[in-house]
């Protein structure tokens, strides 16, 4: 094969039903087949996984195999193998849309002032949704919509972009660096940060990633992730990752006790007030998101208390 236009970096773990159609759905490309490759990482799965992509004929799809757990290790072995000027990265349970490779690259080539580009991640719900599940607690089930425009976003808007649906300029790792194992994703640790810690690097930097609508993922909600105990877990592990990961934002206090920034104690105090005036009113739902607060600063608490 002549080299690609895009890599895919497609880590996996245990998922082999949704990895076969995470897969189907990137060999489906419309397009020129040529432009793009394929590489899956496999990070130590024992599902069958192996013996699936074994079987897998096609010159597109590259199989490699990183025995350190993680999915930073896995981005990163990914990165290491990948031939194109673009890389670009998805999840094993989301299914990108048909047009998602040409779009990433028209993109790209559209507007060379930027460092990469991002896209929405939309819900495949299976089952009924929760009332309380609303898109203000959509960051726990990985999901992403910044609307119907494109938005350029950078160091005066530094919005994070979700690793199942980004690519960058693979001139970028060259300049800043690779994903942190620190703040990565392990198994059922839940809450990491290794996307938003790429990306404040990047915009530190001087960087610019691009928003498109058009460039799709669809996602499914896991049965657990409909369950308030599930947010609950990811806030204060979010909270844990924040504190390892000492963003200057974050950290820039006057005033700090036991490491935790004032900003934090006066907005926890807060918090739990508006708990409390949220029970007695009633307001089930104000009060869980005031409670989702309170567990992201348990975390955080708790990590630089540990520290």
């Amino acid at each position: 094969m002549r080299q690609p236009m895009l890599s895919i970096i497609l880590p996996t773990y245990n998922r082999l039903h949704r990895l076969r159609l995470a897969i189907d759905a990137l060999l489906r490309q419309a397009g020129d087949p040529a432009a793009y490759e394929v590489i899956v990482v496999d990070n130590n799965c024992s599902d069958g996984t192996a013996d699936f992509l074994a079987a897998i004929d096609d010159p597109r799809v590259h199989v490699i195999h990183e025995h350190r757990q993680g999915l930073s290790h896995a981005r990163n072995a990914g990165l290491a193998e990948a031939r194109a000027p673009i890389v670009a990265f998805t999840d094993d349970d989301v299914e990108v849309a048909p047009d998602w490779v040409s779009t990433v690259i028209a993109a790209l080539r559209a507007h060379p002032e930027v460092d990469g580009v991002g896209g929405r991640v939309l819900p495949a719900w299976d089952g009924p949704r929760p009332h309380w599940l609303t898109r203000a607690h959509w960051a726990p089930l990985a999901l992403q919509d910044h609307g119907d425009c494109r938005r350029v976003f950078d160091r005066d808007m530094p919005v994070g972009l979700i690793g199942a649906n980004v690519a960058f300029r693979a001139r970028v790792f060259d300049r800043v660096g690779v994903f942190n194992p620190e703040v990565q994703r392990v198994r059922d640790v839940i809450g990491s940060t290794e996307d938003h810690e790429l990306l404040t690097r990047l915009y530190d930097s001087g960087g610019r990633m691009l928003y498109t609508p058009r460039m799709l993922v669809r996602a499914p909600v896991q049965p657990d992730r409909y369950e308030r105990k599930y947010h609950r877990r990811w806030h204060e592990g979010h909270g844990r990752f924040h504190a390892l990961m000492r963003l200057p934002g974050m950290e820039a206090a006057r005033v700090s006790l036991f490491g935790v920034p004032g900003h934090l104690l006066r907005r926890a105090a807060a918090d739990l007030t508006a708990w409390f005036v949220s029970a007695i009113r009633g307001d089930w739902d104000g009060a869980f998101a005031a409670e989702l607060r309170l567990r992201f600063f348990s975390g955080f608490v708790r990590t630089r208390l540990a520290s």
